[in-house]
């Protein structure tokens, strides 16, 4: 069974609403079926350049779902505060 994941590259710029952005993402994921997988900083760039400190994995069971929810409302109006926190660039992939 192939899934979609979603990666964000994420440069944090306000720390206190990066953390407000965070908490109120996991309930816009539920009714798609997202689950984090992965979230972590940057320790080393073994080859190239990274211009982001931090990264976050998120699976979804298909490319649909991602869109989805990339596009819901409750997606959608969380976008304002993420723009104020950080600076992020999100990748859909399908395995």
């Amino acid at each position: 069974m192939s899934h979609a994941y979603l990666v964000g590259h994420v440069t944090v710029k306000d720390p206190a609403k990066w953390d407000e952005y965070r908490s109120r993402v996991p309930d816009t994921l539920a009714p798609w079926g997202g689950e984090l997988v992965f979230r972590g900083k940057q320790v080393a760039a073994l080859s190239g350049e990274s211009p982001y400190a931090d990264i976050v994995v998120i699976r979804f069971p298909d490319v649909a779902a991602v869109d989805h929810w990339h596009s819901s409302p409750a997606y959608q109006s969380l976008i304002p505060l993420r723009e104020q926190a950080a600076d992020v660039v999100l990748l859909s992939y399908e395995d």
